[in-house]
């Protein structure tokens, strides 16, 4: 009975021995077993932060978790008053929250607008005040751009906007370093401030959308909002959820 006893006791080890020698050459190899870590990520690099936080859109829906796969549309320049309520109108319409990259003489210009898109549940980003290339200016001129705009918004809204997107994508390491705000640029652009052939600008779009992409179109163009409810309509279809930029980040 007893030897019996230890050879049981002494199967039951080289079990043992034999799952933890497995979990090592696994561990080794750089397989996963669901466990996560906490990465910092850089968010002006676009693709990196894809990279990071998600796998490629497969169909309709992501395969991480059978999660809906996430997407940001974002409208720079605005608000602008003969686009931006109708966009508005249709973003409620169809229960989705974008973000909004501001220009600051514009929110002053239209501050119920700027009001409307914040208590609406949009996020609202510093463009900066009069929409200058901040390469081209001193780095004191361009902070005082982000400044005076962040100021002009907490006016309306009571909130200092904590993302920022420089025009044309334009901002040197060394300023962006200095700011207190994350900058964002985009992943697909296309090019609506070009063309006012709403076909065009969708098909740009829903062709490349994929999981996790940043989507840039500008309210100020009545094409630019026709072509954005298509876009939705169209990835809701697919199984896309519309979130805003800093929801797409700390997803």
């Amino acid at each position: 009975m007893r030897d019996r006893k230890d050879k049981e006791e002494k199967k039951m080890i080289r079990c043992l021995c034999v799952m933890l020698y497995l979990f090592c050459i696994l561990n080794l190899m750089g397989v996963s077993l669901n466990f996560h870590t906490a990465e910092k990520m850089h968010y002006s690099d676009t693709e990196k932060v894809k990279e990071a936080v998600s796998e490629k859109v497969s169909g309709g829906v992501s395969e991480y978790g059978g999660m809906p796969p996430k997407i940001a549309l974002t409208f720079d320049d605005g608000p602008n008053v003969a686009c931006t309520g109708r966009l508005l109108d249709g973003l409620k319409e169809r229960h989705v929250r974008a973000t909004f990259f501001v220009i600051g003489k514009n929110v002053k210009k239209n501050p119920k607008l700027t009001k409307r898109i914040h208590e609406e549940g949009h996020m609202i980003g510093n463009h900066t005040y009069s929409h200058l290339e901040m390469s081209k200016v001193p780095e004191k001129k361009a902070k005082e751009e982000l400044t005076k705009t962040s100021r002009t918004v907490h006016a309306v809204t009571g909130e200092y906007p904590q993302y920022m997107r420089p025009p044309y994508g334009v901002c040197s390491r060394e300023l962006e370093d200095s700011l207190d705000m994350i900058l964002v640029r985009w992943t697909i652009d296309p090019l609506d401030w070009k063309t006012d052939n709403t076909d065009e600008i969708v098909k740009k779009v829903v062709t490349n959308a994929e999981e996790n992409d940043i989507i840039l179109l500008h309210d100020c163009y009545h094409s630019s909002v026709d072509a954005a409810f298509r876009i939705i309509d169209i990835l809701q279809k697919k199984g896309f959820e519309f979130v805003t930029v800093d929801e797409l980040f700390l997803n």
